[in-house]
């Protein structure tokens, strides 16, 4: 089954399972093993950090069919829904359920992954009823400036200065959309497209332009970056809060496998763990 996911990351510690913590996946997995009456796991397109949010995220699990042979489920996983929806606490719902070839991977399957960033330079902060969602960034910030610092970044690199270390995990990545517009409330509001990201690169690529974009460092500073080999103590980790996971593309059911095999294919061009922080 596949799941469309959305959740208020603020009151959870990320996605991923940690003993004695609180997790949309521990949260997820127990109340479906309830409804369904087997244990649950679940595959996600995008391991979220703590205080980070979700309004598309994926995820899948394998599930005896029998499991929702049910009078309430009749068979049909998109029943599972209202089921949910009364028993999940209110910062986070899964919003579509459905059937999908054994092929889909939520993870391996995924062609991109779309993130949203929302930053506020106001003098005051972010607006109270959005504080949960927008970070501030105490500085004013030139768009322009930020949308050319991110100009340079898009395409295939070695993101390595704006990624936290994990064992074995490449830092090489297709960043293919990076563009800041202010909306109507003078919001500025990033774009962030990628195949997949490492461990605190969104946040980082934020910081990176945002100090760009208050006059503290210049265009080729942040372009310099990319010839960096470990994480630079240089690049400010931008808050949480700002970040929401909006989005995630696949293939054509026919094409799933043929994704399944590129993705798994162990390529320092392309492959690697997925953490959206």
């Amino acid at each position: 089954m596949r799941l469309h996911i959305g959740y208020d990351g603020t009151d959870f510690a990320g996605w991923a399972r940690q003993i004695g913590q609180r997790t949309v996946c521990e949260t997820l997995e127990d109340t479906l093993a309830t409804v369904l009456r087997v244990p649950v796991r679940l595959t996600v397109a995008g391991r979220t950090d703590a205080g980070v949010h979700a309004t598309g995220q994926v995820a899948h699990c394998d599930v005896p069919r029998e499991s929702l042979d049910t009078r309430s489920i009749g068979g049909d996983p998109s029943r599972l829904v209202r089921r949910l929806a009364k028993m999940l606490p209110d910062d986070v719902r899964v919003k579509n359920i459905a059937e999908v070839p054994a092929d889909f991977d939520a993870r391996f399957s995924a062609l991109r992954r779309h993130y949203e960033y929302r930053l506020t330079d106001a003098s005051y902060g972010a607006e109270p009823v959005a504080a949960r969602t927008t970070a501030d960034w105490m500085r004013p910030l030139d768009v322009d400036a930020m949308n050319a610092a991110s100009r340079v970044l898009v395409g295939l690199n070695d993101f390595a200065a704006f990624c936290r270390f994990r064992e074995g995990a490449t830092t090489v990545r297709d960043l293919q959309r990076f563009a800041w517009r202010r909306d109507d409330d003078g919001v500025l509001v990033a774009a962030v497209v990628a195949d997949a990201f490492c461990w605190s690169m969104v946040r980082s690529l934020v910081g990176a332009v945002a100090v760009v974009g208050d006059g503290r460092r210049d265009v080729d500073w942040c372009a310099g970056l990319l010839r960096e080999r470990s994480r630079s103590a240089q690049v400010p980790v931008a808050q949480a809060r700002g970040l929401t996971l909006v989005g995630v593309n696949y293939p054509d059911a026919s094409k799933l496998a043929a994704r399944n095999a590129v993705t798994r294919d162990v390529r320092d061009a392309i492959s690697g763990d997925c953490c959206g922080g």
